[in-house]
């Protein structure tokens, strides 16, 4: 993906608008790709921009899904999924400090080096990316974005005690629907949100929770990533996880992008 257009890092924490700046610069533009980290939330962002334009010129391209209509102009993809090569006018990665990630921060990381617009190109995510960015992409600009909304830390809580409209963070599939149980239990209902759900039951689990038919909401730590949910309060089942080698405990910067789903 060749271009010599404009290049925008847009960085700061969660709840700052960055992905919503990134829809209205695209659809400012004829043509656009936007690369986002979850299944759940490309699927968010192509709702949104159909919303706007209508189905017919917007595909949805995930490991799960692809709606590719014959007059695409705008591709929202999981980032995995980006199609390379096309030249459209505006290039989006969301997320882009899961360059980090020791699973699939050489996808992110091709990406920033590689991935451009023919006339723009956004990176949203974290201010710790700065100085990578900078060194790897020396003509970009940067946008600071300040968070919309205050974050506090209420200290520790029962189950019983949640607040409505509240999410609780589990870290495995078994946590998840252990808590979502004992949830179901004392307040009558929790809607599941996790990777591991087909795309269906995962819309219909977000949209109850969204509606308002149940209070709660249990999800694993992908909700961090730029889900927009209708949620005030974040609560942590615990402050380690299995990365996938081992136990450790969450990085400040991990509960901070969790944690700032609230609000």
């Amino acid at each position: 993906m060749t271009g010599e257009g404009r290049v925008v890092a847009v960085l700061g924490p969660t709840n700052t608008g960055k992905t919503t700046y990134a829809i209205e610069r695209m659809l400012a533009h004829r043509t656009g790709i936007i690369g986002l980290p979850l299944r759940l939330l490309a699927r968010e962002v192509y709702d949104r921009i159909v919303a706007l334009r209508g189905p017919s010129v917007v595909a949805l391209v995930t490991g799960e899904e692809r709606i590719v209509p014959p007059r695409t102009q705008y591709w929202v993809c999981t980032v995995e999924a980006m199609p390379e090569g096309m030249g459209a006018d505006l290039v989006a990665v969301d997320e882009i400090q899961l360059c980090a990630d020791p699973e699939r921060g050489h996808v992110f990381t091709d990406r920033l080096l590689r991935a451009r617009g023919l006339h723009e190109t956004l990176f949203m995510g974290s201010d710790t990316m700065r100085g990578t960015i900078a060194a790897l992409v020396p003509k970009a600009q940067f946008i600071k974005r300040e968070r919309m909304s205050e974050l506090t830390y209420v200290g520790q809580k029962k189950i019983s005690r949640m607040r409505p409209r509240s999410a609780i963070v589990g870290f495995s599939v078994e946590n998840v629907y252990a808590i979502a149980e004992l949830i179901r239990r004392q307040k009558g209902g929790a809607a599941v949100v996790m990777g591991a759900l087909s795309p269906r039951t995962r819309n219909a689990q977000v949209e109850m929770y969204q509606n308002g038919e149940v209070d709660y909401l249990v999800a694993t730590d992908a909700i961090g990533m730029g889900l927009n949910l209708d949620v005030d309060h974040v609560a942590f089942s615990a402050l380690t996880k299995f990365d996938g080698r081992r136990m450790r405990p969450l990085a400040p910067n991990e509960l901070a992008q969790i944690a700032g789903r609230a609000g």
